[in-house]
Parts: C-alpha cells; sequence; structure tokens
C-alpha cells in the first residue's frame, strides 16, 4: 500500500512541476514574461530575415538556371547583299549648280549583323528559333554559339503553321537545353528568358512571371512583311526585346518551357511565348519524317471575340482575310469576309485555341464540315485537308 502511495505521489508532482512549466512558456511568451529566460535562452530572429532568406534563395535559382541553361542558347546573324537607293543625293549634287545634276545610281550594299537567338536541341546541331527571324529566303544566316564559335547555317526547316524554324549547323557535341512540359504551367509561376536583345547583348538574362495563358496575338515583323496569327500562347511580364525572338523562356528547374516570339507594341512588361510542347511536337514530326508535315486549311484570319461580335452584329469565330489561291479553302468554297464559327460542330473561339489549334489536331487527307457565317446567315462547306507545300 505504502509502494502505491508513493508512486501516485510522486506522479502527481510529476505532472504539477509539468504543468507549471509549461503554463510558464505559454505565459511568457503570451505576455512577455521573462522569468523563464534565466533557464532557456530566447532564440532572436532579426527582422527581415525571413524576406532576406527568401530573396536569397531566388537569386541562387537564376544563378543556377541561367549557368546550366546559358551554353545552350546562341544568337542568329544574317548575311545578305541587298540594292540600295539614296534619293537625296543628287540634291546635295555640288554639279547640279552648273546644270549637270547627276542622278544617284543603285548600290549594292552588304549586311552582316546579329538579329535574333535561339537554342541548342540535339548534340549534333539542331537549332530551334522563330520562322520569321529566318524569313528571308534569298540570305544566308549564321550562328554564334557561346563560347564565341561560329557556324554557317547549312539548312533551314520553316514550320508551315507556326512560327517556328529548325536550323541545321556542322556541329558535335554540342550541349541540347532541356526541355519542360508547357501543360503543367501556371500563372505566376517564375520564368526567366535569355536572348540576344537589339542583336547586341548575347546571353542577356530578364526574369518575371507567367501573367497569363491561351493568349492570342498577331507576331513577326511588318517592315519585312511578314505577320501571322498565333494562339494558345503564354503571356510573360519578362522583358522580351527585339533579338529575344527564338530564345527560351525557362522555368526554375532550368527547362525551356516557351520559345519567346514577340512583345506588344506600345506596352511595357507584356511579351509572349510559343509553349514548348508545340516545339517538341514539331521536333518530333521532323525527327520521323526529314520535313514538316501538316496539314494546311489556307486562310489568313483575325479572330472576333463574343464582345466584338456582339457590337458589330457579326459571329463569333475566325474572321478570313485572305483565302490562298488553289488552297482547300478556296477549293472548299470557303471566302474572304467569311467567319469560320464551327469546324465539325466544334466552336471556332479564341478562348479555346482558335482555328489553328483545330486544324493542328487534325490530320492530311481529312474531310472537314465547316460552317461559316456570311451576309447573316450560316453556310456548311466541305473542306479536304492538304499537305502543306512550302
Amino acid at each position: 500500500m505504502k509502494k502505491f502511495k508513493k508512486f501516485f505521489t510522486g506522479l502527481a508532482i510529476g505532472l504539477v512541476i509539468v504543468v507549471s512549466v509549461l503554463g510558464g512558456a505559454i505565459s511568457d511568451r503570451l505576455f512577455g514574461y521573462r522569468i523563464l529566460d534565466r533557464y532557456f535562452s530566447r532564440r532572436v530572429i532579426p527582422e527581415g530575415t525571413v524576406i532576406e532568406r527568401k530573396i536569397l534563395n531566388e537569386e541562387s535559382v537564376i544563378i543556377e538556371v541561367v549557368e546550366k541553361a546559358s551554353p545552350s542558347v546562341v544568337t542568329i546573324g544574317i548575311k545578305k547583299t541587298q540594292t540600295v537607293f539614296d534619293p537625296f543625293e543628287e540634291f546635295f549634287d555640288p554639279f547640279g549648280f552648273f546644270n549637270f545634276p547627276r542622278r544617284s545610281q543603285p548600290k549594292e550594299e552588304k549586311i552582316e549583323q546579329n538579329i535574333a537567338t535561339g537554342f541548342i536541341v540535339s548534340k549534333d546541331g539542331l537549332i530551334v528559333t522563330n520562322k520569321h527571324v529566318v524569313s528571308d529566303t534569298e540570305a544566308k544566316y549564321k550562328v554564334l554559339a557561346s563560347d564565341k564559335k561560329e557556324y554557317e547555317v547549312k539548312k533551314i526547316y520553316r514550320d508551315p503553321v507556326n512560327d517556328l524554324a529548325l536550323l541545321k549547323i556542322e556541329a558535335t557535341n554540342l550541349k541540347p537545353l532541356e526541355l519542360g512540359d508547357s501543360s503543367k504551367l501556371k500563372v505566376g509561376q517564375l520564368v526567366i528568358a535569355i536572348g540576344t536583345p537589339l542583336g547586341e547583348f548575347p546571353n542577356s538574362v530578364t526574369k518575371g512571371i507567367i501573367s497569363g495563358l491561351g493568349r492570342g496575338i498577331s507576331a513577326g515583323s511588318p517592315f519585312e512583311g511578314y505577320v501571322e496569327r498565333l494562339d494558345n500562347v503564354i503571356q510573360t511580364d519578362a522583358a522580351i526585346n527585339p533579338g529575344n525572338s527564338g530564345g527560351p523562356l525557362l522555368n526554375s528547374a532550368g527547362q525551356a518551357i516557351g520559345i519567346n516570339v514577340a512583345m506588344a507594341q506600345g506596352a511595357q512588361n507584356i511579351g509572349f511565348a510559343i509553349p514548348i510542347n508545340v516545339v517538341k511536337e514539331m521536333i518530333e514530326t521532323f525527327n520521323k519524317t526529314g520535313q514538316f508535315s501538316r496539314p494546311f486549311l489556307g486562310v489568313r484570319y483575325k479572330m472576333i471575340s463574343m464582345k466584338e461580335a456582339m457590337s458589330r452584329g457579326w459571329a463569333e469565330g475566325a474572321g478570313v482575310v485572305e483565302v490562298v489561291k488553289d488552297s482547300p479553302a478556296e477549293k472548299g468554297g470557303i471566302q474572304e469576309g467569311d467567319i469560320i464559327t464551327k469546324v465539325d460542330g466544334q466552336k471556332v473561339t479564341e478562348k479555346e485555341g482558335g482555328l489553328a489549334k483545330i486544324i493542328s489536331q487534325k490530320k492530311i487527307g481529312d474531310r472537314l464540315n465547316i460552317t461559316v457565317w456570311r451576309d447573316g446567315e450560316e453556310k456548311s462547306l466541305t473542306v479536304v485537308l492538304e499537305e502543306f507545300n512550302q
């Protein structure tokens, strides 16, 4: 009996001590009592430590990504000869004062400059860039690697559907850039862009976030007479300047999740990139066939939103701006001014990726039931997709 009494007495004392210590600790932290400081040192976290640690972690991530990806990023240069004419040459000709005006003669001018960016996707010299970067079929192009080695572009394969191109150089043991998965992107995630802005500053780095997904834009160079409609692109606030075209948009793991293609004119911090899964599909098709075998409809169009359609009394869909001669669209009866509203019963909306996305999911030889809005009425047409012949 005495043993049990001692046991319960000891247990009670122990509980009292534990409760006292816990109560004191809680009171100390809640009410600022300093009694326990004699026995337990208080860990003081300097103000701003958490924020500084977060900043340092982000800096480390960016540095690691840049060091990993930079050897795979290249600069694209152009070489060509063009004829120039100076209309003011006669005005400044001193012989003009003596009634001996001399007409200026056309001159041949050689142009050699860096114009854009690309990145390596195979050890044996396959490089991805934008199609509008290498749109001049009369010019020659070069590649300047990160180690300053210069290569002549031997072949160019231009994607007929997307603003993408593959360049081939003679090289071995290059470092391909790891490609990510653009289907898993989230608005707000960190992204990093590497490129050659203005053609003068190779391997320049900018950072930002993904600002939006599934955007539709017109990309290219109006100055060169080349503009293309792109749907389902990535929007970012990472600085994308002229010359960044064709460069990679990277995630925090150093993987390319997009290819930089354009910036919004008249705006700041609004850039766009083609999702990398489109690039991966292009490379896969090329590796299998050695060419770009794509279904071809043959229209140039402008997406019309529901808001615009309601305000103008039109229909939502793809407004046909131009029909390519002898194309499947022309053979099927599609006309300029038509609005393509459905393809095989699927609505054509900008939100769902537009007409380009629907056609890209079809195959050469597919017979499509296309609904167009024409003169206030819907018409049903049949179009058979063909292979694009560049």
